[in-house]
């Protein structure tokens, strides 16, 4: 799936593209996947397909003749109307939709009428990441003797940067070896908009408060191996988004499977993952009840520790193997039926006792 014009490069497993407005190409991609394979796995987010709202993956699935399996990145809990039409026509041509999160399963439940025995809970997946101390791996990064805070993600309005940085003033007040490093590049369709708009304006509000010292800006994409060391670097992880009612966040997800204190606005996603002491929630839209719960956690090793800990147990449910396991029973389910789901979770090399076929969700009461 490519903007036109914006082809590749793809590695030579990709057999098949399909150019975002190109409605042809949709129908000719499903039409070869019914011939050379048993199930077809649907990425749903709204900016990903054509069409308005990305209507153009129900040409796709429409024309396929074998079982589609929906994972649904995002649940919006207001949709236009249209949003919701173009979700939920999704949901009823797919054999089984997967949310990652029971908010979000609850949320299709109630707010678009979808039948619980059509929907699978399996965790956004996560890399295996052994525990490590922070300051076993900051030389490397050259940040040795800071405290450090971490962000990451595709630049762009909606993560809560700006909050993060207002909160800045008073946390280092507090620890005047802070540093919040934002780790990744503007997002594509803003540069394509807008330039380097957004950062500059952050770079502004930073020199305006005369936190210079304390920001560090990896400003490009960055591959999966040096991420996770900026991510074993971090003595706390800060997800400030404004948003509350997102309802996932690889992020979240992959600070959680390192290990990481995690401090948070209250958003959907971060209220169900980060309870039981799994992070600390913090007031949304306030520069100092973020200021301060960064200070809670910077100041309390022993805290840190805990937090991170805990997390790092939950997230084990979460690391790729185990996320593999339950995708491959629910696609074996599909295709030969549920006696199938034993025979694949036996032949893996993950503990499949553990949880070895996807959490279907109950009908609400």
């Amino acid at each position: 799936m490519h903007p036109e014009g914006q082809a590749g490069p793809y590695p030579v497993e990709v057999r098949h593209q399909i150019r975002k407005n190109a409605r042809a190409d949709y129908l000719a991609t499903a039409n070869a996947l019914n011939r050379s394979v048993d199930v077809v796995s649907v990425q749903h987010e709204y900016g990903i397909w054509g069409g308005e709202d990305g209507e153009h993956v129900l040409d796709f699935v429409r024309a396929l003749r074998v079982p589609a399996v929906a994972t649904l990145h995002t649940v919006l809990r207001d949709p236009s109307p249209h949003q919701r039409s173009v979700l939920a026509e999704l949901v009823s041509l797919a054999q089984t939709s997967v949310v990652m999160s029971r908010s979000a399963a609850d949320l299709l439940i109630k707010r678009y009428d979808v039948d619980a025995r059509r929907l699978a809970i399996i965790p956004h997946g996560v890399p295996n990441v052994p525990l490590v101390e922070s300051a076993s791996v900051k030389p490397g990064l050259g940040i040795e003797g800071r405290d450090v805070m971490l962000s990451f993600g595709l630049l762009g309005p909606g993560k809560g940067y700006e909050l993060a940085i207002e909160a800045l003033p008073a946390v280092a007040a507090a620890h005047p070896d802070v540093l919040y490093v934002i780790v990744g590049a503007t997002h594509p369709d803003l540069i394509r908009t807008e330039g380097e708009a957004y950062r500059e304006s952050l770079v502004d509000k930073i020199r305006l408060l005369g936190m210079e010292r304390h920001v560090q800006f990896v400003d490009r994409f960055v591959g999966r191996v040096e991420l996770i060391r900026w991510l074993e670097a971090a003595d706390v992880f800060v997800t400030p988004y404004p948003n509350l009612g997102q309802i996932v966040s690889g992020t979240l997800s992959y600070a959680m499977g390192a290990g990481r204190a995690i401090v948070s606005t209250p958003y959907t996603y971060a209220t169900e993952l980060l309870a039981d002491g799994r992070g600390v929630l913090v007031a949304p839209g306030s520069a100092s009840a973020l200021a301060e719960g960064l200070n809670t956690v910077l100041a309390d090793a022993d805290l840190r520790a805990a937090i991170g800990r805990r997390a790092h147990a939950y997230s084990r449910r979460m690391i790729w193997p185990a996320v593999g396991i339950e995708y491959d029973a629910l696609f074996a389910s599909l295709v030969h039926g549920p006696a199938s789901e034993r025979s694949v979770s036996e032949r893996a090399s993950f503990r499949p006792e553990r949880r070895p076929a996807p959490e279907r969700v109950p009908a609400l009461a």
